[in-house]
């Protein structure tokens, strides 16, 4: 039996505030991680929800170059990767040449839930739960027919009122559940209760001074960052940057150029902060 979408409701992953979720269909688990920004053939040894947490990932990239982690599996016939680390929404980028997917979005500290579709790399539709008369893609009005028979909205879009819209939980799954039946999805209780997959990073801080930056820590006593994705935490860089380079102070006044850093590539060239090249906004639903 398929364990459906619908028990994802009000769940987090082990950051304890947000649960985010990419489907494919069309590509396997270790396509839709490089279309994230992976690199090909990079996976670090399978790990569960709980380890994530060891790793240290840093989500605000307001403090310093940050970084983000996928676990990825497939299952029900689409292939499934779910996030660690900041806001990323990668549904153009994951469904560009005829592939199927699906983004869901939780963030226990600011809602709506949001869950949209998309193919050939745009955005068809999405919507947030409880918020179901927002809708936005190119065919926003594409799922309304069962979110009518659900008893969601009426016919011309607008949301229903007194049918039970206090029970703010079951809202949600019957809307989550119009996106479940559509489009024959299912993520398995297990990614988030003992799975073990297989792990990737899609953004971080460059690691070409890794070994510099291990080798400091140990000798100072620091928190060693973790080897087997080769992450520095924002934190930990700052602290040897301050400790190791004179003009820390300089270019933190904006004395002197911004030092090269940026998103993870897959070609491992760092670029130039003060040109943006290479850099990407992080796109943001209009309500967000």
């Amino acid at each position: 039996m398929s364990d459906g979408l619908q028990w994802m409701v009000g769940r987090t992953s082990s950051s304890g505030w947000m649960l985010d979720v990419h489907f494919a269909r069309g590509i396997g688990a270790e396509e839709l991680a490089v279309r994230m920004g992976a690199r090909a053939g990079a996976a670090a040894e399978p790990m569960t929800d709980d380890e994530i947490t060891g790793l240290d990932i840093d989500a605000y990239p307001g403090r310093g170059p940050g970084s983000a982690v996928v676990r990825v599996g497939e299952h029900a016939g689409w292939a499934f990767a779910i996030t660690y680390g900041p806001y990323l929404d990668k549904l153009d980028e994951v469904s560009h040449d005829g592939v199927e997917a699906v983004h869901y979005h939780h963030n226990s500290e600011h809602p709506p839930t949001y869950v949209s579709y998309g193919r050939d790399g745009r955005t068809v539709t999405g919507l947030g739960l409880c918020e179901e008369y927002r809708r936005y893609g190119d065919e926003g009005d594409l799922l309304l027919p069962e979110l009518v028979a659900a008893g969601i909205l009426r016919p011309d879009g607008t949301a229903l009122r007194g049918t039970g819209i206090d029970d703010h939980d079951g809202h949600r799954r019957r809307s989550l559940a119009v996106f479940e039946k559509r489009f024959g999805l299912s993520l398995p209780r297990t990614a988030l209760a003992g799975d073990r997959l297989p792990v990737y990073a899609i953004m971080g801080s460059p690691a070409a001074d890794f070994e510099e930056i291990h080798a400091w820590a140990a000798a100072h006593g620091r928190p060693l960052p973790d080897e087997r994705l080769r992450l520095v935490p924002a934190g930990l860089r700052a602290a040897y940057e301050q400790a190791t380079d004179p003009r820390y102070r300089d270019r933190q006044s904006g004395t002197h150029r911004a030092p090269a850093h940026g998103e993870f590539r897959t070609s491992g060239v760092l670029t130039d902060a003060t040109r943006g090249a290479g850099l990407r906004p992080l796109r943001r639903h209009p309500q967000q």
